[in-house]
């Protein structure tokens, strides 16, 4: 977690990690009730790297998706 604070923007760690982070906060704090707190962190860190991952693929297709369609042809 230090290392991903340290070396990334601001401007990337909210448009990258604060989506799925935000997220996987609302479920936990909804869902993962009475299960104790090592079960309920372990919960809300796998679950926000399930959605981390989800997300970061979607990016990457979106942003493929984007670069094929607007460069210019020649």
């Amino acid at each position: 977690m230090y290392t991903l604070l340290r070396n990334s923007s601001l401007r990337t760690l909210l448009s990258v990690q604060a989506p799925p982070l935000l997220i996987s906060f609302v479920v936990a704090s909804l869902y993962f009730k009475g299960w104790g707190f090592a079960r309920e962190c372990l919960a809300f860190l796998a679950l926000w790297l399930v959605l981390d991952a989800g997300y970061s693929y979607f990016r990457s297709i979106w942003w493929k998706g984007s670069e094929t369609t607007s460069s210019p042809t020649q």
